[in-house]
């Protein structure tokens, strides 16, 4: 316990020190510590044990881009009574109040660097190299994982001839905390995170210990979502075949309970990596209304709409349909079979394959619509991307993609879409590629450090 104390203290440290609030106090305590076994891990069993902290892992993936994005809306009264970074979050104003979004992720990234530094240090028996080389591969991941999570919402939407020019987010790559932090480009932001993807994909395994661990086909299907993002879709979809090659079933949802308040379990069939944010308040059941377009959309035989949704006393619709199997406003922030399908309908379509990506498609729709009475898509002028866009829409909301998902397609005219919300009686409109989508970084990251503040 005293061990797993000073850890945490050294990981406050860096994270306090460089990235909020400067050396200040903690070159006091760090000064005071010559022996590094006891500020640093010293064994396989503590390395994974940084793995398996759930809490810090897994369970605290930024929210802001889910609470600024347009699949709900809140009453003015619900909004008043959220925080205030929460607020500003849902009306696209300028904040640098966001330690939260901001820390989290370096904090984990910490870690992750923590353990691939401290392996090659370790008098690692033959018996435990595979063990070694796992924890190895997972740090990979995670240190891709939340850079990623970083560039979402620090930075502006990937464009392949502009991105060398466009200023991401700093690339932690080592648990030095005297380390100069500066912002890379987007560029090598997205080549940083593809290498450690791919280089994890080396060692993790077919089969994690745990879905909250990451798995040679969580890695497939991430590196799928980063092509996607990078609107590389023959990438995408090659990365995508390699998932759905080891893990193609999804949930039937007939078999589903749509009167159950909580439909899904943590780690179900089709989660491959799970992740969840923190509780958002204003994602709660009793504030988040989902918005009635999207919901109408869903068809009367279609299980989704009695699954995904219920109805609250003031006949305002709320989501329930949730994959971190909590009935809470935590979010699930991880990646799922369905996701992966998707993707590669999409891209399929794209590269002009339209009958397979119809296939992949009404695939995963026939698992969602009442036994016998689904009628698959056709391949005629009505199937288009928007169709395709749309069912991504209804099947991924509120799992932290949405986000993202507006910021690539506001690039393309025919999918730009400008969001609305309206509080005391004052309209908010967030336009196509508006600055405001690139949220500012953290007043004190700025403050104590040479970095540049977003616009």
């Amino acid at each position: 316990m005293e061990k797993k104390y000073k850890i945490e203290r050294w990981i406050v440290c860096l994270v306090l020190g460089i990235l909020l609030t400067g050396l200040g106090g903690c070159k006091k305590y760090l000064s005071e510590k010559s022996d590094k076994s006891i500020t640093t891990p010293s064994s396989l069993t503590d390395l994974s044990g940084i793995l398996d902290d759930y809490s810090i892992m897994n369970g605290q993936f930024p929210f802001a881009g889910e609470i600024s994005a347009d699949d709900y809306s809140v009453l003015s009264t619900s909004w008043s009574a959220s925080s205030e970074r929460q607020r500003n979050f849902y009306i696209w104003m300028k904040s640098d109040d966001i330690s939260v979004d901001w820390n989290g992720p370096y904090r984990i990234i910490f870690n992750a660097n923590l353990i691939l530094e401290t392996i090659p240090d370790l008098n690692i028996p033959i018996a435990a190299q595979v063990s070694a080389e796992v924890l190895k591969g997972q740090a990979l991941f995670i240190r891709a994982w939340y850079h990623y999570a970083l560039a979402n919402l620090f930075a502006p939407a990937y464009q392949p001839d502009q991105a060398k020019g466009t200023l991401g987010v700093p690339l932690k790559l080592k648990a030095d905390i005297n380390q100069k932090i500066t912002r890379s480009s987007l560029f090598d932001n997205y080549q940083q995170i593809i290498r450690d993807a791919q280089m994890a994909l080396r060692y993790l395994p077919l089969i994690a210990k745990g879905k909250y661990l990451p798995s040679k086909p969580a890695a497939y299907a991430f590196l799928a979502r980063v092509y996607l993002q990078m609107q590389d879709y023959q990438q995408a979809k090659l990365y995508a075949d390699s998932c759905l090659t080891i893990h193609p079933d999804l949930i039937d949802y007939n078999n589903i309970s749509a009167t159950d308040a909580i439909p899904f379990s943590q780690f179900n069939e089709e989660v491959l990596y799970d992740c969840r944010t923190t509780v958002a308040a204003i994602l709660g059941q009793n504030r988040a209304m989902v918005d009635d377009r999207l919901y109408n959309s869903y068809k009367n035989n279609d299980l989704r709409k009695a699954i995904f949704f219920k109805m609250n006393t003031d006949k305002s619709i709320a989501f329930k349909g949730n994959y971190t199997g909590l009935n809470t406003a935590s979010v699930f922030s991880g990646l799922a079979k369905d996701e992966v399908w998707l993707i590669r309908a999409e891209c399929l379509f794209r590269l002009g394959k339209v009958s397979l990506a119809l296939n992949d498609l009404n695939f995963l729709l026939s698992k969602r619509f009442k036994a016998g009475d689904f009628e698959p898509y056709r391949d005629t002028p009505d199937f288009t991307l928007a169709v395709i866009l749309q069912e991504r829409r209804k099947e991924l909301l509120f799992r932290n993609l949405r986000w993202s998902d507006l910021k690539r397609l506001n690039l393309e005219p025919q999918t730009s879409v400008v969001l609305k919300r309206i509080i005391n009686n004052v309209n908010y409109e967030l336009l196509p590629n508006s600055p405001r989508y690139v949220l500012q970084i953290d007043k004190n990251a700025i403050l104590y450090s040479d970095i540049e503040q977003n616009p």
